[in-house]
């Protein structure tokens, strides 16, 4: 089987011919689908709601959940919205943003958006478990800073979201 000579693969040890150049792959990055923003959600939140459960059977007690999760996550929600914010204005006043920018602003929010879906869902998932035993030692404490760093967690990925939308690139600007 002949192939043509521009058609190089990265695992042929031949590579291409002297004094040609390998084909240029045009690649796209897509903003993040709502399937994997909910799959990464429902591990998170089956993954949480197992956290209880699963600890007291191997060591005796259920963890707590402070106020430092929570406050993390809202900080990093801050300033994920406030790059989507920042992204925005610099779009509205017609400048361009560096590409090499735009894909690490781009890459940030990707991450974000699935972290914090995980993040999002864990914790919710947590606070699940617990209902029905608000009797139980520190429950209320545990379902209420569970939901607090599990709507954090949504917050994280609403400004993701954003900072993805405000990295588009439209088809007139390439």
């Amino acid at each position: 089987m002949s192939r043509a000579p521009d058609d190089h693969r990265p695992d042929d040890p031949t590579g291409p011919e002297d004094g040609q150049e390998p084909p240029r792959r045009e690649g796209r990055l897509r903003t993040t689908t709502p399937g994997s923003v909910a799959g990464f959600a429902v591990v998170g939140l089956v993954l949480g709601w197992l956290t209880r459960p699963v600890s007291v059977r191997l060591i005796g007690y259920a963890p707590t959940v402070g106020w430092w999760p929570v406050l993390v996550l809202l900080f990093v929600a801050v300033l994920v919205g406030w790059t989507a914010w920042a992204t925005w204005a610099l779009r509205r006043r017609r400048e361009r943003l560096d590409p090499h920018h735009a894909v690490n602003r781009l890459v940030l929010a990707k991450a974000c958006v699935l972290a914090g879906a995980l993040f999002a869902g864990g914790y919710i998932g947590y606070a699940i478990s617990w209902v029905g035993l608000t009797d139980a030692v520190l429950a209320r404490q545990r379902i209420g800073h569970s939901l607090a760093a599990g709507a954090a967690g949504v917050l994280l990925v609403v400004g993701s979201l954003l900072l993805e939308r405000a990295c588009r690139v439209r088809t007139d600007e390439q």
